[in-house]
């Protein structure tokens, strides 16, 4: 599964899970391009400890995931100095989580923005380029919400299930010009949105999940560090949960 010298583009890569994959795909040898929204100072730790820690390089780009122009600019820039972008990864994503009948239109459509018009922008600005150059790889970050549907979460459970479905039509549509497109929805995993739960509500949450433990960022990264490879050049429109058995 070896990215030594390959360029790869991720969205939101500068906390969370994007950061464990921007992490983990410079750990072997590749460049890194990674979108961030406000956050500068994360951004160039990230990149520091990529320089220092890996064999790869990493790339910060400030950059609004639902910003057509922006995404076309980064692919453009990235053109000008890299032969080929070898993949992908649709990871920035937002959550706005409220019951349905408080939902706003504002709600709704800001995370759809990110969700899913930031995928559609990323995707479209990629495409053109992964032809010319023989193949490419796409993943798109869904989520479990996106499969058994979430109390409190009609916005992003929508948009997730718009993205595994996006998933598979571009998959059939791009299989002949060898671009494979999958998708990954995560369960529940230990990132920052958990450490400051409160203890009894993480033991309750575990206990629902068969593993009886929450997902680690590395195993996110580990697969969509696979998927990115040429080991999975067989794989397309598929939506892969790694949820610890929570949807089984």
């Amino acid at each position: 599964m070896s990215l030594s010298g390959k360029l790869f583009l991720v969205t939101g890569g500068s906390r969370g899970l994007g950061k464990a994959i921007v992490e983990k795909i410079a750990s072997q040898g590749a460049t890194v391009a990674f979108t961030f929204l406000s956050n500068q100072e994360k951004a160039k730790q990230l990149q520091d400890f990529v320089a220092q820690e890996t064999p790869g390089k990493a790339i910060p780009f400030p950059a609004d995931a639902g910003d057509n122009q922006t995404s076309t600019r980064i692919i453009q820039e990235l053109l000008q100095d890299y032969p080929r972008i070898d993949g992908v990864v649709n990871n920035a994503g937002i959550v706005r989580d409220t019951p349905f009948y408080k939902m706003s239109s504002n709600d709704w459509q800001e995370v759809f923005h990110t969700n899913v018009t930031g995928v559609f922008n990323l995707c479209q600005a990629y495409l053109a380029s992964a032809i010319r150059n023989g193949g490419g790889k796409i993943v798109n970050m869904s989520s479990v919400s996106g499969i058994k549907g979430m109390k409190g979460q009609a916005n992003y459970c929508a948009s997730k299930g718009a993205i595994n479905a996006l998933t598979r039509s571009l998959a059939i549509e791009y299989a002949r010009f060898n671009v494979q497109v999958n998708a990954i929805a995560p369960g529940y995993i230990e990132t920052e949105m958990f450490s400051d739960m409160d203890r009894s509500v993480k033991d309750k949450l575990r206990q629902s999940i068969p593993a009886r433990r929450l997902g680690t960022p590395e195993e996110v990264a580990n697969l969509t560090m696979f998927l990115l490879s040429e080991a999975s050049d067989y794989i397309t429109g598929q939506t892969i949960v790694i949820d610890g058995g929570i949807t089984v």
